[in-house]
């Protein structure tokens, strides 16, 4: 099978025009050095962005895809920094393994001069499910709150993604993301967002949903 053409049992519904798109994103990466599974994360953000830099700043740490596969199978919690990132996942999350999702933005909190409301919400939620999997699509300080938690040793995620864009000291979360023994999907530089981080989470759970063979008509 060619990486343009459309698999019929995928999880997100291609439309022709969908093919067509991706095609052109095919021929104009050309040869590249992923892997079929991390290429097909690359693509979904290329296509979500229309941007082909992502191609030159998207970074998959060891293991990444696998854990955070096998972590979505398991129906592990996902945390997220900003409604937009849930919403942007959520049909994807509903039609597949089901994962229960929740945002920092929602947690209830302590007022906290020291932290935004989306770094203590998350590091409330990151307490409480210390084996997650987090993705911070667009809030700065949560992936630096997350970041200190990992280096503390008081949480070991199952997966970060961390993608927030930015102009200061974003490149030094994403950095110390980098160094972490944790399993991790990040965009270097000052590029990303939560469109970004959704179309990294909506690629893996559809390779996650081939790979583990998920009836679709069984989840409810």
């Amino acid at each position: 099978m060619q990486p343009h053409e459309v698999r019929e049992n995928t999880v997100m519904e291609w439309h022709v025009t969908d093919a067509q798109s991706l095609a052109v994103i095919d021929r104009e990466i050309g040869e590249h050095a992923f892997s079929p599974a991390e290429y097909e994360i690359v693509r979904r953000v290329i296509y979500a962005t229309a941007d082909f830099d992502y191609k030159s700043l998207i970074r998959f740490s060891d293991l990444a895809l696998q854990s955070g596969a096998a972590a979505l199978a398991a129906r592990t919690t996902i945390v997220v920094d900003v409604p937009m990132v849930q919403v942007g996942i959520a049909p994807t999350i509903q039609n597949t393994f089901a994962n229960p999702v929740y945002c920092s933005m929602e947690a209830i909190t302590r007022p906290q001069r020291e932290k935004t409301q989306v770094a203590w919400g998350i590091e409330t939620l990151a307490r409480r499910y210390p084996e997650g999997i987090f993705v911070v699509g667009q809030a700065q300080t949560a992936l630096t709150s997350l970041v200190e938690l990992i280096e503390a040793e008081e949480i070991k995620p199952a997966l970060v993604i961390g993608t927030p864009a930015g102009f200061v000291d974003v490149d030094v979360a994403k950095d110390r993301l980098a160094d972490s023994l944790v399993p991790h999907i990040r965009i270097n530089g000052r590029k990303g967002g939560a469109v970004v981080a959704a179309a990294i989470v909506s690629g893996l759970v559809e390779l996650a949903w081939q790979a583990y063979g998920q009836d679709r008509n069984r989840v409810g």
